[in-house]
């Protein structure tokens, strides 16, 4: 994401919340500090510079995913260059109790919250993308990590 990307980003609402009580208001100083901790950078990308496929720069979902009364956001990017049939990049950050952010999980494919749920409060995650088997990922107080698959066609 460009600076120009992130200024746009900011100002035009690009940063939608999700349709929940849990939307957190984040000054701009924080969703900056979010972006950096999902990788984002003041240079291009190679999904940005990209000629086919269409791109889509990075929007915020900001939150309270956990419940912990500190902002989460989820970061989502969409391109085919770089995330292949599942067309989407997601990337979820979480600010820590000194105010630092850290990214706790990435990957290729939509993000759906669960109602189970791992250490700390964090709702499992189910990555929704090409095919009937999906991944779900478990948070074990460190990142979320793999702990089974849901949908058809799973053994």
């Amino acid at each position: 994401m460009t600076h120009v990307q992130l200024a746009l980003a900011l100002c035009t609402g690009l940063l939608t919340p999700f349709a929940s009580a849990d939307y957190v208001e984040m000054p701009r100083s924080e969703q900056i500090k979010a972006f950096k901790a999902a990788g984002f950078t003041q240079e291009p990308t190679e999904c940005e510079l990209e000629e086919e496929g269409g791109y889509e720069p990075p929007s915020m979902q900001p939150r309270d995913i956990n419940g912990d009364g500190r902002p989460d956001a989820l970061i989502t990017e969409s391109s085919v260059y770089c995330y292949g049939n599942a067309r989407t990049g997601f990337y979820l950050v979480s600010q820590q109790a000194d105010g630092k952010w850290r990214q706790l999980a990435s990957g290729e494919g939509e993000v759906n919250f669960l109602s189970t749920s791992g250490k700390d409060g964090w709702p499992d995650i189910e990555i929704a993308g090409p095919g009937f088997c999906r991944p779900v990922l478990r948070y074990d107080g460190e990142i979320f990590r793999p702990h089974e698959r849901a949908g058809s066609g799973c053994e």
